[in-house]
């Protein structure tokens, strides 16, 4: 449903799990696709306490490179007011499952130089704009939010939502043993999560003077038994606390 006197939003996720924690907060979605890229979206509107939005979602894979050509495809097309990251993402330190973490930056964890076999890094982030990054902190500071969470129970799902930094990689990092996650540990000690996207995200937001941009990430596992914790269902449950934090803050920013 397309209504171009709204202030718009896009949303990009990275997996079908992400998506349809999202799609289930829009009134009225509809397919519409992308005139010359092919880039199919879910359209539909969301109203909010403060503006209605007409809102754009889209799942574009994952990787920071493919995020952040979707990302400059979505702003030069869409000419949206705010765009947000949505997903899952591995905790690192201060988190569990289904927690929130709004990253306020996202370090490109891969840039570095190898030298005699060892990783020395060249840190390099991306961050987000100001004003929405202080509606989130606003919003996480109180437990409002947890009233957008479709299906709410706090005696099984009582979430906290946090404002750190994020870890951006084209790896899945599955342990705590692994040399990636010591390389991490090392050179990123703020870091509270992992994930995929974020860097790419926030580099192509940079880019776009007038354009807030923000990630909000559901904590869906600890790094190790990564594979048990998914088939308990922690991606859906983490996908879910994101998209309603995400959504509060729409609901409540100024435009």
């Amino acid at each position: 449903m397309k209504n171009d006197t709204l202030p718009r939003a896009v949303i990009l996720t990275a997996i079908p799990v992400e998506f349809k924690a999202v799609r289930a907060h829009l009134y009225s979605p509809n397919e519409e696709e992308h005139p010359t890229k092919g880039d199919v979206y879910d359209r539909g509107l969301f109203y909010g306490e403060r503006n209605n939005w007409d809102i754009l979602v889209a799942e574009v894979g994952a990787g920071n490179t493919m995020c952040c050509l979707e990302t400059e495809r979505a702003i030069e097309h869409f000419n949206p007011s705010v765009v947000i990251f949505v997903g899952i993402a591995g905790g690192i330190k201060d988190v569990t499952y289904g927690d929130v973490v709004v990253a306020d930056k996202a370090y490109g964890y891969e840039i570095g130089k190898i030298v005699k076999g060892d990783m020395l890094a060249r840190p390099d982030l991306g961050k987000s704009t100001y004003g929405i990054l202080q509606r989130a902190k606003a919003i996480a500071r109180n437990d409002d939010w947890k009233k957008r969470i479709i299906d709410y129970d706090p005696e099984k799902n009582d979430p906290i939502a946090i404002t750190k930094p994020i870890a951006a990689g084209e790896k899945v990092i599955a342990s705590t043993r692994s040399p990636i996650f010591r390389h991490i540990k090392k050179n990123y000690s703020d870091t509270v999560a992992v994930e995929m996207e974020g860097y790419g995200f926030y580099k192509a937001i940079e880019s776009n003077e007038g354009v807030q941009g923000l990630i909000v990430r559901g904590i869906s596992d600890l790094l190790d038994n990564k594979e048990e914790t998914d088939q308990k269902g922690y991606q859906a449950l983490a996908s879910k606390n994101a998209s309603a934090f995400a959504f509060e803050v729409l609901s409540k920013i100024r435009i």
